[in-house]
């Protein structure tokens, strides 16, 4: 009888040890490439559509590979509906862009490497390109508590960030006015 209680502690505590192993993240997964990492960020607090509003010191691109009125193919999506999406382009602008991580203002979960928010958002910057650790305030509205964010600089690119209209590929939800895309997102029309 004390045999087959020992064996039934056992293999409950077996049982408990695997139940509590399948609700932890698994660990030995490879790291996410940053466009994994884009991919999985939850952008339900997102404003896709913006109204189309830049700051006034965001210069226009002069010779955008991709001008306006033109359309491309959105190569990289931030979040779904987006990657493979037909963009048509309705501003394109000289900036350097950046990949932030913050706390919302608004609380909740802390926000990584969120895909772009560009220098003339940001509230009184040093110097273009600022580099990765910096902590600097913004004042774009791209997410719900972005505005006003203190945030971390991750990556910084110079680049021509672009304003487009598509279609949502997953929901058929017209988005107007996207803030940002950089150039290296899009790809030509074939």
């Amino acid at each position: 009888m004390k045999f087959n209680k020992r064996w039934s502690v056992g293999l409950l505590s077996v049982v408990a040890l695997i139940s509590l192993s399948a609700c932890t993240e698994d660990q030995t997964k490879p790291a996410s490439t940053s466009n994994e990492a884009a991919e999985e960020m939850d952008h339900s607090t997102m404003n896709h559509s913006s109204s189309g509003e830049v700051p006034v010191t965001l210069k226009k691109a002069e010779n955008p590979k991709f001008p306006i009125g033109s359309t491309a193919i959105i190569t990289d999506g931030h979040m779904e509906g987006m990657k493979g999406a037909e963009a048509t382009i309705v501003g394109a602008y000289t900036t350097t862009a950046y990949v932030i991580s913050y706390e919302p203002t608004s609380g909740g979960k802390r926000i990584e490497k969120h895909k772009w928010v560009i220098h003339e958002e940001l509230i009184d910057p040093q110097e273009a390109p600022l580099a990765p650790g910096t902590e600097v305030k913004t004042d774009a509205t791209h997410m719900e508590g972005m505005e006003n964010a203190t945030v971390i600089i991750d990556e910084a690119v110079k680049t021509t960030v672009y304003m487009v209209d598509y279609t949502s590929t997953t929901s058929g939800e017209a988005v107007t006015n996207h803030k940002w895309v950089t150039e290296e997102e899009l790809s030509p029309k074939k």
